[in-house]
């Protein structure tokens, strides 16, 4: 008798895909074969500030279901709501004015993640502005993050965090940091967002490791390959990681959701790497047979 791991999903991110029409991007990923999406709110593709979101939401659900295509509803836009700041304002903005404008962005993206039927909703901390004392900083994210979390429990959308190089959450040690000041909510309700190449850029555990540290908060999972230290997204191949183990970790944890490549820097190759990632990741993660009973 023979056993296989779960298949693991494979989806791409509508970040990578910026030059295309979401309604083209989304045809694209179908064809290609990909399992999902990656939805970045962002004013080129179903923008969480234009008017009329829940029936341009609903358009884009009847897309999705039509293509067969799962999705997670990723926030990190770079300038949704400041054009002159990237990702501001952040959860740890000094203003709480501006601070309350990030919560409502991700308020939108639960209830906008609810009606697509997302796994997950993706989030991260933001840069500790200059002089904030990190006890601060952490305050304000936990602070910021309450009623989130409770609208995506009532949503019943789990909140993905990604730890962030350069930012106050930026490894798996400060997500646990949050998790206790958040009083260590349901792994249901509060996980991860575990980005791949983050993992090899400055976790001190390998990224098939980081994959098996993670696996009981687990929600949703980005990929790209990268080198150590540095953090850009590169195309597989083009950096350090060897994937075989890490997809092979993410098919042993039973991980449902997506994982998604990440490439934001690189629309203008979008759809030749849409095929050509999705041919890497299934070639590096083809299931091996169990030896006989």
């Amino acid at each position: 008798m023979s056993t296989r791991p779960p298949a693991v999903r494979f989806g791409y991110g509508t970040n990578g895909l910026t030059d295309l029409r979401l309604d083209d991007a989304l045809a694209l990923l179908a064809d290609l074969g990909h399992d999902g999406v990656g939805l970045t709110l962002d004013h080129m593709h179903l923008d969480p500030l234009a008017p009329d979101l829940p029936a341009r939401t609903a358009a884009v659900a009847r897309r999705l279901d039509a293509l067969g295509l799962g999705v997670t509803v990723e926030t990190g836009a770079r300038y949704v709501l400041d054009p002159r700041r990237k990702h501001g304002p952040s959860l740890l903005d000094p203003d709480p004015e501006a601070r309350a404008a990030r919560v409502r962005l991700l308020l939108r993206a639960v209830r906008v993640a609810a009606d697509l039927g997302a796994h997950a909703v993706h989030c991260f901390s933001g840069v500790t502005p200059a002089d904030t004392p990190d006890e601060t900083a952490w305050k304000r994210l936990a602070s910021s993050l309450t009623p989130v979390l409770e609208a995506a429990g009532a949503a019943r959308v789990p909140l993905a965090i990604e730890p962030e190089p350069g930012h106050l959450l930026a490894t798996l040690d400060d997500f646990h940091t949050l998790r206790g000041l958040l009083g260590d909510p349901d792994p249901r309700h509060l996980g991860l967002t575990l980005d791949i190449g983050h993992c090899q850029c400055l976790e001190p555990a390998s990224p098939a490791d980081c994959v098996r540290a993670a696996a009981p908060w687990l929600h949703h999972v980005q990929i790209e390959d990268m080198r150590r230290g540095v953090h850009e997204h590169l195309p597989f191949g083009d950096g350090e990681i060897d994937f075989p183990p890490v997809l092979a970790a993410l098919a042993a944890a039973g991980y449902p959701g997506l994982t998604v490549v990440e490439l934001p820097r690189h629309s203008h190759a979008g759809p030749e790497l849409a095929r050509s990632s999705l041919a890497f990741l299934r070639r590096h993660s083809a299931p091996r047979e169990a030896p006989a009973c």
